[in-house]
C-alpha cells in the first residue's frame, strides 16, 4: 500500500509507521510501538554483545641466546595457549648490542613456528618491529 494508507491505518491503530528497510524498492515499513520497538532493538544488541567472545592474543617472550630447554618450556605454554583457542604472539626481543645480529636470530622464531605446526598455523610471519622481531600464530581449526 501507499505510504499515506499506512500512515493513515497505524495512526488508526494509534501505533507508529517504522521503517525496517527505507533504501529497498519499494521501503519495507512495520506497524508497531516505536518505544517499544527501540526497546527490543537494544535487547538483541545487548544478547548479541554477551554471546561474542573477544579474542585474546597471549604473547611469549623470546631472548636471542634462549637454551634450548627454555625454548621447550615456552612452546608448551604456548600449546597450552592454542588448545584454549587462544591466539600466541611470539616475541624475539633484542638488547643493546644483540639489533647488530637481528637476521641471524629469525632461525629461533621459524623452529618456533614449525615445532608448533601441528596445532597452530602462521597468521603473520615474522617480522621486525622496532627493537623486537613478532610471530603471531592461531590455533588449526
Amino acid at each position: 500500500m501507499s505510504a499515506k494508507e499506512a500512515q493513515h491505518v497505524a495512526e488508526e491503530a494509534g501505533l507508529d509507521l517504522i521503517k525496517i528497510a527505507p533504501t529497498a524498492n519499494p521501503p519495507v515499513c512495520k506497524i508497531a510501538d516505536f518505544g517499544k520497538f527501540r526497546y527490543e532493538m537494544a535487547r538483541k544488541e545487548k544478547d548479541n554483545r554477551k554471546k561474542q567472545k573477544a579474542l585474546e592474543v597471549k604473547e611469549i617472550r623470546l631472548s636471542p641466546n634462549i637454551d634450548t630447554n627454555d625454548l621447550n618450556t615456552k612452546m608448551s605454554a604456548a600449546r597450552k595457549f592454542l588448545s584454549k583457542g587462544e591466539e600466541v604472539k611470539v616475541v624475539l626481543r633484542f638488547r643493546g648490542r644483540e639489533m647488530a645480529h637481528m637476521a641471524n636470530s629469525k632461525h629461533i622464531l621459524d623452529d618456533f613456528a614449525t615445532a608448533m605446526e601441528d596445532v597452530a598455523t602462521i597468521k603473520k610471519p615474522a617480522k621486525v618491529e622496532g627493537r623486537s622481531m613478532v610471530l603471531i600464530l592461531s590455533a588449526k581449526k
